[in-house]
């Protein structure tokens, strides 16, 4: 499949790589913090904006000093900044106390964020599933479907955000949706069953990625953007379509997630794999992080057994040409009696980063 796109005039005259003189930067070669190069390690914490004092939260309250005090130097850490967890659950309106005292903690203890804007299927954020449309142009729009927790358009939130945080040093990439796809809904659920993948499904995704990183870059030209793509096949990045949104000026670190291949470093088949991802990536100069990597434990494995196997996928992708490796997910509370991806504080897995 050929895939193209002309950039209106505007867009082009703001698609040169992100300006000099942010800490964290993107090459051909890698990541590189304060102009050395970075092979960062680290977690998802998506729960670190939970306050209940002022939000409804995701999850349970994290003790943000002792969190990032406890992670080895300059960790690269990916939490859920969602509108929601900025709208005060007592008054409706916008609070960033919580999401400004996570950059305040990783600021104090000299780590790194990528905060994730929105959530592709709606997770704390009502629970509403993104579909084609809102890609062409829901975005743009005040949410108006039932049951979504949002006081502002996407648009408007991604522009708020990047206007207060984008000169925080611990600011290492923007992430827009966490996962996206341009699948579109059939039913009300939009169950995943019965979503349909249309051929106009990647031109939508990269038209996105192209506008709505047009804005970020026009607000913070600096920080760096992250296409935060599982990488499996998913609607809008199949195949060579992955690529295709790779080579979008305004997307500088691409991201791959791993889950169900215990213990193998470059999972996938020849078409979706990691492997494809690492070669498309390295055609487009690129760096390709990945962004989340999961395997079950507690009652359905020993932690020790699954910090084993994720050690040696972290050392076989690194081998391999990736940018750096996310684990899924710290959690302050790790359910032991329950098959799931928690790592808690005192995880065999904290071995796995900062090496």
């Amino acid at each position: 499949m050929v895939l193209s796109l002309m950039l209106s005039a505007d867009a082009a005259d703001v698609a040169a790589a992100p300006d000099p003189g942010a800490r964290v930067t993107a090459s051909a070669d890698g990541l590189a913090l304060d102009g050395n190069p970075w092979w960062p390690t680290g977690f998802n914490a998506y729960q670190l904006a939970t306050d209940w004092s002022v939000n409804a939260g995701c999850g349970a309250m994290v003790d943000l000093d002792g969190y990032f005090s406890a992670l080895p130097p300059h960790s690269l850490t990916r939490f859920d900044a969602f509108q929601a967890l900025a709208i005060n659950r007592f008054t409706g309106t916008l609070d960033f106390r919580p999401m400004d005292a996570v950059f305040a903690a990783a600021e104090a203890h000299g780590q790194l964020l990528v905060p994730v804007l929105s959530p592709q299927d709606g997770a704390c954020e009502g629970n509403v599933f993104k579909g084609k449309q809102w890609y062409v142009d829901g975005w743009t729009t005040p949410p108006t479907v039932p049951g979504t927790t949002a006081v502002t358009s996407f648009q408007q939130w991604m522009l708020t955000a990047v206007n207060r945080w984008k000169d925080s040093p611990a600011l290492a990439a923007w992430e827009l949706v966490g996962e996206p796809e341009t699948s579109s809904c059939t039913d009300a659920a939009c169950s995943w069953t019965t979503r349909t993948c249309t051929a106009d499904a990647a031109q939508v995704l990269r038209s996105f990625f192209d506008t709505a990183g047009q804005q970020v870059r026009s607000v913070d030209a600096r920080t760096l953007i992250t296409a935060g793509l599982t990488g499996g096949g998913q609607c809008g990045s199949q195949g060579d379509e992955y690529e295709y949104l790779a080579q979008s000026p305004f997307v500088d670190v691409l991201q791959y997630h791993d889950y169900g291949a215990d213990g193998v470093p470059l999972p996938g088949d020849q078409w979706n794999g990691l492997q494809r991802r690492i070669t498309q990536t390295d055609s487009v100069g690129k760096p390709l992080l990945v962004g989340e990597i999961g395997q079950l434990a507690g009652s359905c494995g020993e932690t020790g057994a699954r910090a084993t196997s994720i050690a040696t996928k972290i050392a076989g992708q690194r081998a391999a040409g990736t940018a750096g490796a996310l684990l899924w997910a710290f959690v302050p509370d790790p359910r032991a009696t329950e098959c799931s991806y928690d790592i808690g504080p005192n995880d065999p897995l904290w071995q796995s980063i900062g090496s």
